[in-house]
């Protein structure tokens, strides 16, 4: 056992990393919107009531003023670091591509706020947008979400509880590269890299501060691709999944996109091959390629 996978020190190791990350804050925001300078980034903030807290976000406006789709994203950043500002390319690229209103949420991470106040939070977020369509200029009826890395597995939460709930409708969940089993140890995954990105001992200061209980990683809300989540899943929303060939959370994306095709929910299982964990943030042609899909998809799934 490392002493990482003491929640105390997961904790504090997750401290510092924010941080870490927010000394290079400026710099990192500054480079996501310098790429790709021909998507305009029209956008506006807003702020979200939530029993969790206000949760900020940005909206990327499409090119129409019309009523719009609209796609709620979350960022990734193992459910600690708040990198809300790193998804701005595929934000713009959303907006531009796809013709949705994409609603960028700034959602509470941990230490500071473990679970399971991300995913209600998200969720709360999720059934504002659908609520306010009329009040912000988007068909709250039209409603997509996703997310990347931890993002991912936000979304997948949000999707699980409206299947709960009932609703609010979504219309599609996009899954990128998403963490979906928590329960079973880092160091039981298997990453194809030979230096992967997400490397085991990340893995496990993102889950223990954002579990700190080992006995909650099994809920479905943070590990639906584990075994011990056995709930009949017909009626959730459709899916579009995607996994990196290389990526310790491959093996988990893919046990969880055969689940949402055993329940019929599965429009999609792409795997990018040749990619790590976070490939689009450094590889603009593969990003590129992905995100027209998603694009595609999303688009697809509004009309």
């Amino acid at each position: 056992m490392s002493l990482l996978s003491n929640p105390r020190m997961a904790a504090l190791a997750a401290r510092a990393m924010q941080g870490a990350v927010g000394l290079g804050e400026r710099r990192a925001t500054a480079g996501a919107r310098e790429r790709w300078p021909e998507l305009p980034r029209r956008s506006r903030e807003l702020r979200i009531p939530t029993s969790v807290g206000t949760a900020s976000a940005l909206v990327y406006l499409p090119p129409t003023d019309d009523p719009s789709p609209v796609h709620v994203n979350f960022h990734g950043g193992g459910y600690v670091l708040a990198s809300t500002e790193m998804d701005d390319p595929l934000c713009r690229y959303l907006a531009a591509e796809a013709g949705v209103t994409v609603v960028n949420v700034d959602y509470v991470v941990a230490p500071q706020h473990p679970f399971p106040a991300a995913p209600h939070q998200a969720y709360e977020v999720v059934r504002w947008v659908a609520e306010h369509g009329a009040d912000q200029g988007w068909d709250g009826d039209r409603l997509t979400i996703g997310g990347q890395s931890a993002g991912g597995g936000l979304a997948a939460a949000v999707a699980r509880l409206a299947l709960e709930r009932g609703g609010p409708r979504i219309a599609l969940q996009v899954l990128h590269y998403p963490p979906l089993d928590l329960a079973t140890s880092a160091k039981d995954k298997s990453a194809v890299a030979a230096r992967p990105m997400l490397k085991p001992w990340m893995a496990e200061v993102f889950d223990g501060s954002y579990v700190p209980d080992p006995r909650q990683r099994t809920d479905r809300l943070v590990s639906p691709a584990n075994p011990a989540d056995t709930a009949d899943l017909t009626g959730i929303a459709a899916a579009l999944v995607i996994t990196a060939e290389l990526d310790l959370l491959r093996d988990e994306g893919d046990r969880y996109a055969e689940r949402l095709r055993r329940a019929g929910a599965l429009v999609e299982h792409h795997v990018v091959q040749g990619a790590d964990h976070g490939y689009d943030g450094n590889d603009d042609e593969l990003a590129r390629q992905v995100y027209a899909r998603i694009a595609r998809q999303v688009g697809a799934a509004v009309v």
